[in-house]
């Protein structure tokens, strides 16, 4: 049903919801998980040897560190894994990389790290939900 499934992560609750949903998935649909953290540059602009260049690869590392951690947890079950970080706005990130790698199915986590009203889709889930061409499942 799903042969590939795109995950976006922060490290914020919903999108460790969301992780843990897709690996249920893709272990019982026996599909591969790409998952993703983006950078978000436009809050910062490009590095240009400033203190945004520090921040940002802080930012680059956090999220290495949380893809490989994911990596890792689908390695351990048999789920074949792969990831990047990239910049840019996060929800257009999703979409050029769920249409990159034709993926099936997009898990997203229905807050992220910046949202701060509960109960409330965040901007980034609610723009992929709003625009996708393909199944996005919230968590």
């Amino acid at each position: 049903m799903y042969g590939t499934i795109l995950v976006p992560t922060d490290g914020s609750d919903p999108a460790n919801r969301a992780v843990e949903h897709a690996l249920e998935l893709a272990d019982r649909y026996d599909s591969r998980v790409h998952a993703i953290y983006c950078v978000e540059t436009h809050r910062y602009g490009e590095p240009a040897l400033s203190s945004a260049e520090i921040v940002l690869t802080n930012l680059e590392e956090q999220g290495e560190s949380m893809l490989e951690d994911l990596g890792d947890r689908a390695d351990n079950v048999g789920i074949e894994c792969t990831w990047n970080v990239c910049h840019g706005r996060p929800w257009e990130e999703v979409q050029k990389k769920a249409d990159e790698l034709d993926a099936d199915l997009i898990v997203i986590g229905f807050q992220g790290q910046n949202h701060v009203r509960t109960n409330r889709i965040g901007s980034v889930a609610e723009r992929v939900v709003r625009t996708a061409n393909r199944p996005v499942l919230t968590a």
